[in-house]
């Protein structure tokens, strides 16, 4: 049988409303509306980022497209110039020079295929590098929603570190008071139930979780003395016993 002072027993009941509203505030701490928030941004940022690199790889297959489409008029280009400039220097046959006529006409109608081609990889190449720069735009309109989530968070975070460091210094001056078994013992119970350990007992009539006694039970709690820290059969909690209200 466990035995305690009375105003000890009674200081349970002060020590159980500081823990009450420490898990309150602890619980206020990871769900706060600002954390869905920022897991919102948090998912819309992986979204974006798998963008971009989506979007990265297009610039980069569509340039090396236009870079190859350059590289074949440059070609076409150079090849009949160079026709071009042994026609001009009158320096061949005319069967030759025939031929040769004839293949800078084709290159020419080459080079206008080819150019084509150029300029439909370059439009290509400005929309890819358009969407790469409003990905990045959006990047930074979401980088910039999550700093300001962030300092939301954090000063929510400060000031309910604040409470909760007034509640446990508070604790911690009330718990000096108790004796240190039935500290002890409060501490297991809670700890057992998930965070109630103590309960206001008036009468029949319980104050911090309804509770029912059998008449049995109830007549044992009355007649137990004073000092007898009392238990709750079907419960397991700490019954501080008060004066009918």
């Amino acid at each position: 049988m466990t035995t305690a002072p009375v105003a000890d027993q009674r200081r349970l009941l002060d020590i159980q409303a500081l823990d009450t509203r420490a898990a309150r505030l602890n619980h206020q701490r990871r769900s706060l509306p600002v954390h869905a928030a920022l897991a919102e941004l948090d998912g819309r940022a992986e979204d974006l980022a798998r963008a971009q690199r989506e979007a990265r790889t297009v610039v980069s297959d569509v340039r090396r497209e236009v870079t190859k489409a350059e590289t074949d008029v440059a070609q076409v280009r150079d090849r009949a110039a160079r026709h071009q400039k042994r026609l001009d220097d009158g320096t061949v046959s005319a069967k030759e020079a025939q031929a040769l006529q004839h293949e800078v006409e084709q290159l020419a109608r080459r080079q206008g295929v080819l150019e084509e081609i150029e300029l439909e990889a370059m439009e290509r190449l400005e929309q890819a590098e358009g969407r790469v720069a409003e990905l990045a735009a959006q990047e930074a309109a979401i980088a910039a929603d999550v700093a300001r989530h962030t300092a939301e968070r954090d000063a929510a975070y400060a000031e309910l570190d604040a409470q909760l460091a007034e509640v446990q210094a508070e604790r911690e001056k009330v718990a000096a008071q108790i004796d240190a078994a039935l500290l002890t013992m409060y501490d297991r119970v809670r700890s057992r139930t998930g965070g109630l350990g103590a309960v206001a007992l008036y009468g029949s009539r319980t104050e911090g979780a309804q509770l029912d006694f059998s008449l049995t039970e109830l007549e044992a709690i009355h007649a137990a003395p004073p000092e007898q820290v009392v238990v709750a059969e079907d419960y397991g909690y700490i019954l501080v016993r008060m004066a009918e209200k």
